[in-house]
């Protein structure tokens, strides 16, 4: 429940900050793409617990660079990496509290109580959910200029 709950919280983000910048988001803003950002990111998501690799550190850096080739090919924006990085490191942080004070736990850690390729996944996510975000939030006001012309 939580998380649907940070995921729109961080879909409202985006736009959000878009708008306190002045700089709205231009790079590619269309529903397909959107949703090939979704399929990239379940891909990413499906890697990091499905796919063998010989040892952490190749899984961490191979989901890494996916996470960053998500964003540069669906996002481009400072703010868009800055917050997804934020949050990512946030996350990651309050993981780490929850397994150490006992609330779950992984199978086999390998970086401070978590694994290692959480944070890129994280980052992923972030990218993902502020897409959806802008998406909507230029569908809304599009909405919205449409409406004040016909009147």
């Amino acid at each position: 429940m939580w998380v649907f709950i940070f995921s729109a919280m961080i879909g409202l983000l985006y736009p959000c900050i878009d708008s306190c910048l002045g700089e709205p988001h231009k790079f590619k803003r269309e529903w397909s793409s959107v949703m090939r950002c979704v399929a990239v990111f379940v891909g990413i998501n499906h890697a990091s617990a499905k796919v063998d690799f010989a040892n952490n550190i190749q899984l961490s850096l191979t989901l890494a660079a996916l996470s960053i080739g998500l964003w540069w090919t669906f996002d481009r924006s400072c703010s868009g990496f800055g917050l997804g990085v934020s949050i990512a490191l946030l996350a990651t942080l309050a993981t780490q509290l929850l397994v150490y004070n006992g609330v779950f736990q992984y199978t086999s850690p390998d970086f401070l109580y978590i694994r290692s390729w959480l944070p890129c996944v994280f980052f992923a996510g972030v990218i993902t959910m502020g897409n959806i975000g802008r998406q909507l939030a230029l569908y809304d006001y599009k909405f919205i200029q449409e409406k004040t012309h016909q009147d």
